[in-house]
């Protein structure tokens, strides 16, 4: 690793990779370095040993056709898949007949109505305050919310959830998003497992202390989650309790995936989907054969994916089954065999999913994302203004932060 850089850009995922590619079309000498032995952070696709790619993190093009990855990864050789999903749908209608599905579709509507509403006026608050008062859908809207927000609404702020830009369009790459995210990283030559420790930034140029020796830049890009600083794993010198305190404002829900292989995987639809239960928030979301695979994947938000998570190895998987089997019949347990699940609140990198503002709190993505005296910048999902919880908006906050630096270093542009 080299001793002196320009530019270092801690953390390569999606945001640290969009930033390291606008800055590698300059003369200035970048380094991008990466605690994890892999590039993607959150984007992380694997491969069964049949060869499926499964996305153990995000895995949808969201808003897809303002979606700053979209065009890239289909340039490189990806393929999108543009049907629509069928979240809200419950295949053959299981325990969920077809005009609850309505009544549950305007429950929704009606809610998010009241929250742009009282958005409008400025109110600020927890979302759950604006759920109708007995109204039986509620606890399966709180299911929906930890599976984009990763927590429920009552730790979810009013004016950030208005906030989120979504065009309702969600197309999916073939070969897996996290794929498609490192191949645009490709002619980048990051320092991989190597993290960061503390930063002194009180002059120029700032020492980084990492765990393969120090370095120093004239700028430096933190490019990592919420969760990271507002933990101080990576420490400042001098502290800046303004950025730790906007951080914890800006936790990162948590979900989870638990896949599923099943032998005779006709005996499902392919593109189906279930709600677990229509009566709980503790449920999972399940996408029956995506792709016409044959596999389920099974999704989890929120204070469920936490505690799952907690109880150890196998507690998605068993959780999963018997939801499913309560659905399609106790046969179903004998067909089916796990195949993995992930665990991001306890991986050390991440420590979390996605951002969600806490109620009182949604200002803090602008303080997140605000430079500190020209040598500090700050990029990543939760200070994207409207794309936030995603992998596009992590791109564009990559971007953003390099013309910020660019601004400041002109001459060897």
């Amino acid at each position: 690793m080299k001793d002196h850089a320009d530019i270092a850009i801690i953390g390569a995922g999606a945001a640290g990779i969009a930033a390291a590619l606008k800055l590698s079309e300059t003369k200035l000498d970048i380094v991008l370095l990466e605690a994890r032995d892999r590039l993607g952070g959150r984007a992380h696709t694997i491969r069964t040993p049949d060869g499926v790619p499964l996305d153990l993190g995000c895995e949808w093009l969201h808003s897809a056709n303002r979606n700053a990855l979209a065009a890239p990864i289909e340039r490189v050789g990806f393929t999108l898949d543009r049907r629509p999903p069928r979240w809200g749908r419950q295949t053959g209608n299981r325990d969920f007949p077809a005009a609850d599905q309505e009544a549950f579709a305007e429950a929704f509507d009606a809610f998010e109505r009241r929250l742009a509403e009282a958005a409008e006026k400025g109110l600020e608050g927890p979302a759950a305050a604006y759920f109708e008062r007995g109204c039986r859908w509620n606890p399966l809207m709180d299911a929906v919310s930890s599976y984009f927000n990763g927590a429920e609404f009552d730790r979810v702020s009013v004016l950030d959830y208005a906030a989120y830009e979504d065009t309702e369009t969600n197309w999916r790459v073939r070969e897996g998003y996290g794929t498609g995210i490192t191949a645009l990283a490709a002619g980048l030559d990051p320092v991989l497992d190597c993290s960061v420790t503390r930063i002194d930034h009180g002059q120029t140029p700032v020492r980084l202390s990492t765990t393969e020796g120090e370095l120093t830049a004239d700028r430096v890009i933190l490019a990592v989650p919420s969760t990271i600083l507002a933990e101080e794993k990576i420490a400042l010198h001098p502290r800046l309790p303004g950025k730790l305190d906007a951080a914890a404002g800006l936790p990162l829900g948590l979900a989870n995936k638990a896949f599923l292989h099943l032998d005779v995987p006709d005996e499902l639809p392919a593109e189906g989907h279930f709600f677990g239960r229509t009566d709980s928030a503790r449920i999972g979301s399940y996408l029956l054969r995506p792709f016409g695979r044959p596999y389920v994947e099974c999704y989890f938000g929120g204070r469920l994916a936490r505690e799952l998570e907690l109880a150890g190895p196998g507690a998605f998987t068993a959780f999963a089954i018997d939801e499913l089997a309560h659905l399609v019949g106790s046969d179903f347990r004998r067909k089916v065999r796990p195949i993995v699940e992930t665990a991001w609140a306890t991986d050390p990198w991440a420590l979390g999913a996605y951002s969600h503002a806490l109620p009182g709190h949604a200002g803090a993505r602008a303080q997140l994302a605000a430079p500190v005296e020209g040598r500090l910048f700050f990029a990543g999902e939760a200070t994207h203004p409207t794309f936030f919880s995603t992998a596009h908006g992590a791109w564009e906050s990559g971007l953003r932060a390099a013309e910020e630096v660019l601004a400041t270093m002109t001459a060897k542009r």
